[in-house]
């Protein structure tokens, strides 16, 4: 039994000794190391005057070296320096307590964004109403099993302290169940509403991390144009100086070394000079730089394809411009934020640069207005009611892109464009831009369509014309009432003569309203609202659609369908496979110009907005200055034409106002 003390005490003085040691030194040393330290902070602070204190320093520090030259009491010192905070804390304290510190620390910044708990129900509650109703009723019934139980029933009896009949007691039961049914389904409606109310904050968040974003690719897309335009430069400059070096080396070529002259004979030699000016080749001129030639720079062409706008919500406003001051007759554009050509009936055609919404240029040439264009690349084709067809090359304009321009505008900024800046015209930049004219026509040009190096082009004069670009001359006439004739002698019909369709004729409308060729298909829709389909290589009408009841006025197709617009008010997909309508939609108002892409049909019916025909999920929707017009007390003028390329949308009104919106 003593034994059995002694050595519990061992342990117990053991178990002491190792609390209290933070080194591995005993608690003796540890007083004896206290004492030293006071000692020597005693002498440091204490006064000088007092002779004992220097005594006491030089013992304490006799003692400290003596302990500080043990082996062991280095090593542990040593030891220690060596130790990193991590080990420090796994020695001292056990594995359990680190997880359970680890497990229950808080950052500062859940502390600081603690929600606030605006629930009225108890997390228990919750878990309660998330329960089954099934599994609700068979609980329920569990319990109404058992408590047909006696003792149940005398425990009931005494809680109301009445006996009921047991109908009584059943309908209690009935509604305190209904009662509890309308309490879980009030907990879950609260319970979704706070679902809603975390998706909406989700949204939020999303929306302002997406608003981050399109600043972002907007700002990447300006250093993209102003690293196209430095390489444009940087190309110009090479041009240069190789035409530089070339006319250096054709100088030294032609020069020939100095002879003497003879003063007798240098007055003959003038007057041959003077009769004959053949004593230099006319290569030799050619190939002299001419002073009074300024070299031409290449155009601002965009290598990179913008992307910005696709990412708008569709009918964003990029930005309006005062481009003309009559009703605009046609626009085209080649790629989004690229080159746009208008014409209006104020006689002018002009160039504008989207990205910046500023006239470039005018293209010169034309004698009266301009009904038709198209834009291709470079290459535009205008057709006027001077009854000429003119090509022009952009590439030869003589014009540089202002930079520090953003791309898009804000809705506040398009408001202030509109007539507060004059139109700025550059009609020098255009002057080289000119190829030829094509003039066979006896009428107004009314629609012409060109690709590769075929264009055709209707006119008032009842016929059609296809052109060969390469040689600059018509290669063939259609005759359209010609046409006509043959169709209705074909089916047997009474008279050959020309019949329109519509229910009353319309004197204003073009008789050739719209055209489109692809290799040696060719589609045509005129006055009479028939749309044919010609073969090139014939010369003939292979086939005819009939369902409009008012002239043409717009088509395009694709290699399934034709889309058609007409007076009539209709919209109408052709399948071209079969020569069906595939659909039909209508307005309220004619339609004067149609455009698709590859998701939408975008059209112009009268109105001051554009009707936009969702192609994906059949929705119709609208997209102009119209859409808030009344919101915001503006009268914008109806749209006459639209032009439509990968969600980039231009649209021309009656008061030669151009909008460039996303669709």
């Amino acid at each position: 039994m003593a034994s059995r003390d002694a050595s519990q005490q061992r342990r117990h003085r053991r178990r002491v000794s190792d609390e209290d040691s933070l080194l591995g030194t005993s608690l003796s040393q540890i007083e004896a190391f206290g004492r030293k330290v006071t000692t020597t902070a005693s002498h440091l602070i204490g006064p000088l005057s007092d002779p004992s204190s220097n005594v006491h320093y030089q013992h304490a520090m006799t003692e400290l070296q003596k302990e500080l030259r043990r082996p062991g009491i280095q090593q542990r010192v040593f030891s220690y320096a060596k130790a990193s905070p991590t080990e420090l804390v796994r020695s001292k304290l056990s594995t359990t307590e680190i997880q359970h510190r680890a497990l229950t620390y808080l950052p500062d910044d859940l502390l600081r964004h603690i929600p606030q708990n605006e629930n009225v129900y108890s997390l228990f509650q919750g878990f309660q109403a998330t329960i089954p109703e099934a599994a609700e009723d068979e609980h329920m019934g569990k319990e109404h099993h058992t408590s047909d139980s006696r003792a149940q029933k005398l425990l009931e009896e005494r809680r109301t302290g009445s006996k009921e009949p047991p109908s009584l007691a059943n309908m209690r039961k009935d509604r305190d169940k209904a009662n509890h049914r309308l309490e879980m389904m009030t907990v879950r409606k609260n319970m979704c509403s706070a679902e809603i109310r975390e998706i909406d904050n989700k949204i939020s968040n999303l929306n302002n991390m997406r608003k981050l974003v399109l600043d972002r690719l907007g700002d990447i897309e300006q250093d993209e144009l102003q690293v196209e335009q430095d390489l444009l430069d940087l190309d110009n400059k090479i041009e240069e100086m190789v035409e530089d070096l070339d006319d250096a080396a054709t100088l030294g070529n032609a020069a020939t070394p100095p002879t003497e002259v003879d003063p007798e004979n240098h007055a003959s030699e003038h007057d041959v000079h003077d009769m004959d000016e053949t004593f230099m080749s006319a290569s030799i001129y050619e190939k002299l730089p001419s002073p009074s030639s300024s070299r031409r720079h290449k155009p601002t062409r965009r290598k990179s394809i913008p992307i910005h706008h696709e990412h708008f919500e569709p009918g964003s406003s990029i930005r309006e411009m005062q481009a003309h001051n009559d009703m605009i007759t046609a626009l085209d554009f080649d790629v989004p934020f690229g080159t746009m050509v208008t014409a209006a009936l104020d006689d002018t055609v002009r160039v504008w640069d989207l990205n910046v919404g500023r006239c470039i240029g005018l293209l010169e040439g034309h004698h009266a207005s301009v009904r038709c264009l198209q834009v291709e690349d470079n290459i535009v084709a205008t057709g006027s009611m001077d009854a000429s067809i003119r090509l022009w090359d952009l590439s030869k304009a003589d014009y540089t892109s202002p930079q520090g321009n953003k791309i898009t505008k804000s809705n506040e900024d398009t408001e202030d464009d509109i007539g507060d800046e004059p139109i700025a015209e550059h009609p020098s930049s255009m002057r080289n831009c000119p190829l030829f004219s094509l003039e066979a026509h006896v009428d107004e040009v009314t629609a012409l369509h060109f690709r590769g190096d075929t264009l055709v082009s209707g006119s008032a004069d009842k016929t059609l014309r296809q052109w060969d670009l390469v040689k600059g001359r018509c290669v063939q006439t259609l005759d359209v009432l010609w046409a006509a004739a043959q169709a209705s002698a074909t089916i047997n019909s009474n008279d050959g003569r020309w019949r329109a369709t519509g229910r009353l004729p319309d004197a204003s409308a073009d008789f050739v309203g719209a055209l489109q060729c692809f290799d040696a298909a060719l589609a045509c829709g005129t006055a009479d609202g028939m749309v044919r389909l010609w073969d090139l290589r014939s010369g003939q009408v292979h086939r005819s659609l009939v369902g409009h009841t008012g002239p043409v006025t717009c088509l395009q197709f694709d290699d399934v369908h034709l889309v058609t617009g007409s007076l009539d008010r209709s919209i109408r997909i052709w399948d071209l496979r079969t020569g069906s309508i595939h659909d039909a939609y209508a307005y309220d108002n004619p339609v004067t110009s149609m455009m698709f892409d590859s998701r939408r049909i975008t059209s112009a019916a009268g109105e001051n907005v554009v009707k936009i025909y969702d192609k994906t999920d059949g929705r119709h929707w609208d997209c102009g200055a119209g859409v808030t017009a009344e919101e915001e007390g503006q009268h914008p003028a109806v749209v006459e034409e639209v032009r439509v390329k990968d969600g980039y949308l231009t649209e021309g009104r009656k008061d030669g106002v151009v909008g460039v919106w996303t669709c």
